[in-house]
């Protein structure tokens, strides 16, 4: 029975190693990827800071400027959610090594005092003569046996036990220390919470001031407005009409081809080829209708949410759809794509490999248009291109250079079409 209850209490304490150690991996994977995820925040509120010093060097504030502030603001407030839940992890955390260090505790106790009368046991039966009647008072054979067995095996049991004391020892300690660094590391995080939530403060005043001195100019705003709207019409304009070029080339060429084949079965059976014309594919879905259309769409598909940025280095200062102005009451502004600010000079990128179908000029800045399948991506506000129609561009590579205004604000406007519908670009480019 001591040697049964002996086995109970050792997987006891395995188990426990056990659910500890799953535990652990558990969380420091949760921590690692908040970590992780904390540090690009960290670094886009850098980049951000960098954009900020540059507009803050103009005399008066500046709509793109309040833009800027908004996404810092906005990617600071994320970073004080990501601590938030790095916190949260770490506060779990600390309860599961508490409750580990209470049930080692229990554990080694219980050994403690196994070890004790097993020691006792085998000081009261340390002589020949008490180990032989102690096999000899058994009721039969069999149980003599496994007495005479019992006795070969406690010592090597008596040294098991001492080793899961010491290795109980050993982990409690471990647990101790790991203990007492989560509570250091989350003492931190509140610090640097506190310390991300005051510059927050100080930010949310700056971008009140702003807005109370634009608000001001609100006549020039309204004219911004109805600018950046006639532009934005013209290239949506521009945009569809390409793309239902696109759709009506394609389809032409599908009912070419189902044609042909129609003719060369026909003949091949000796009967009259059919007068009316074959179905294709209705809608965008005509783009995909060759082997080699259909893989690009689906490896453009399979990449949502991994496709890289249209810029090296850059910040979104107005996102995609209906959205109210940041500064004027009661109007809202329609973007068919993202706005992405990044540095003088920079270089629009593909962001998958496709074709040029369009290089075209919209109130003297260019937009490249790439066909990817039955995908089509949109980089627009270009100073230059680099690429021409029909070309075949590779996925990063350089497609024009974007073009600054007076101010020297560098923005990209980036789009993603399927077929003639907008979708949110933000959704299909890589964290």
């Amino acid at each position: 029975m001591m040697l049964l209850q002996h086995r109970k209490n050792i997987y006891g304490v395995l188990l426990c190693f056990i659910l500890s150690g799953l535990c652990s991996s558990v969380f420091a994977q949760s921590r690692t990827e908040l970590e992780k995820k904390k540090k690009q925040l960290n670094q886009d509120i850098e980049y951000t800071n960098k954009i900020l010093r540059q507009t803050q060097q103009e005399k008066a504030a500046s709509l793109k400027g309040l833009r800027v502030l908004n996404s810092q603001i906005n990617t600071r407030e994320k970073v004080i959610g990501t601590i938030n839940k790095q916190i949260t992890v770490i506060t779990g955390e600390i309860g599961e090594k508490n409750r580990n260090i209470s049930s080692l505790q229990q554990q080694l106790a219980q050994l403690k005092k196994e070890y004790a009368n097993m020691v006792l046991f085998a000081y009261r039966n340390q002589s020949a003569y008490n180990k032989l009647m102690f096999i000899f008072a058994a009721e039969d054979f069999n149980q003599a046996y496994k007495r005479m067995k019992y006795l070969q095996q406690f010592g090597t049991y008596r040294r098991k036990q001492a080793e899961y004391i010491e290795r109980t020892k050993k982990a409690l300690n471990l647990k101790v220390m790991e203990l007492n660094s989560d509570k250091k590391e989350k003492g931190t995080l509140l610090t640097e919470e506190q310390k991300e939530k005051q510059t927050l403060t100080k930010e949310k005043v700056k971008q009140t001031q702003v807005v109370g001195q634009l608000q001001s100019r609100e006549k020039n705003l309204r004219q911004e407005i109805a600018k950046k709207q006639r532009e934005a019409q013209k290239l949506n304009k521009a945009i569809q009409d390409i793309i239902r070029r696109e759709i009506e080339e394609a389809r032409k060429k599908a009912e070419e081809e189902a044609r042909r084949k129609a003719d060369a079965e026909a003949k091949a059976k000796g009967t009259t080829a059919p007068t009316t014309t074959p179905k294709t594919a209705s809608g965008s879905a005509v783009l995909s209708s060759t082997p080699e259309a259909a893989k690009l769409t689906a490896d453009f598909v399979s990449n949502r949410g991994r496709l890289p940025w249209p810029v090296e280095k850059g910040v979104i200062v107005e996102r995609f759809g209906v959205h109210p102005h940041p500064v004027l009451a009661k109007v809202e502004v329609n973007n068919d794509g993202i706005d992405i600010k990044t540095n003088p000079g920079a270089a629009a990128r593909a962001v998958f490999g496709g074709e040029v179908i369009a290089v075209t000029s919209v109130f003297g800045e260019y937009a490249v248009i790439i066909k990817h399948g039955e995908y089509f991506t949109v980089y627009s506000n270009l100073r230059s291109a680099s690429v021409s129609r029909g070309q075949k561009v590779t996925t990063k590579q350089s497609i024009g250079t974007i073009s600054s205004d007076a101010e020297g604000n560098t923005e990209l406007n980036f789009q993603v079409w399927k077929g003639q519908v907008k979708m949110d670009p933000e959704y299909w480019l890589a964290n």
